[in-house]
């Protein structure tokens, strides 16, 4: 899941969502302990949906769709894929519209910069001057946002960036996947909230 999908799974407040967005940007169990119990909770939850993420079996099989050497970049293309499925169709599964939910968390971010990891504060005022979040309804921000990942990538960007190709070519079927899945998604964000030992990540 990417930064939108993270910020809808978190519980509806600025806080919680920060954390949300940390769990990209925050790593280890030390470097939790810098952060209030809110926003250690939802980097917690956000490694779990990762993990849930990489394993369901739709997301396994929309990463087969990909031909056999990109499928180790498939998952980054499919993230950013999936927010735009989100933000496309974001009024089946909000009641809030999608600029009034990402203007009072970009409100939020920036309040918060100082309080940023180096990278996310770096980044922070383009991601709340360019709506990046609601940027991925139109399609064409797909194809911008993983070729802006590919230029960060240490090496094989270009594998990222050839990606594209066979998301376009499986576009539906991968778009189905994601309909049928984020509700599974939802379920179990909605049970792991509920057990109260799943902060023993």
């Amino acid at each position: 899941m990417n930064y939108l999908a993270h910020l809808y799974l978190a519980r509806p407040d600025p806080e919680a969502m920060l954390g949300a967005l940390l769990g990209d940007f925050v790593f280890g169990r030390a470097a939790l302990q810098d952060y209030s119990p809110v926003v250690r909770s939802e980097i917690l939850v956000h490694r779990r949906v990762d993990r849930y993420t990489d394993d369901h079996p739709l997301v396994v099989e929309a990463r087969g769709l990909f031909a056999g050497d990109l499928r180790r970049y498939a998952g980054i293309a499919l993230d950013v894929y999936y927010d735009h499925c989100l933000a496309r169709d974001w009024s089946r599964y909000s009641d809030t519209p999608l600029d009034a939910f990402t203007s009072r968390f970009y409100r939020y971010l920036l309040v918060r910069l100082d309080d940023l990891p180096p990278r996310l504060e770096a980044i922070a005022p383009r991601i709340a001057a360019h709506d990046w979040l609601g940027s991925y309804r139109d399609r064409d921000s797909v194809d911008l946002a993983v070729t802006r990942i590919a230029t960060r990538l240490s090496r094989n960007g270009e594998r990222l960036v050839a990606c594209l190709d066979d998301l376009r070519r499986h576009e539906a079927r991968i778009a189905a996947g994601f309909d049928a899945f984020f509700p599974q998604l939802v379920g179990y964000v909605q049970a792991l909230r509920a057990d109260p030992g799943f902060a023993a990540d």
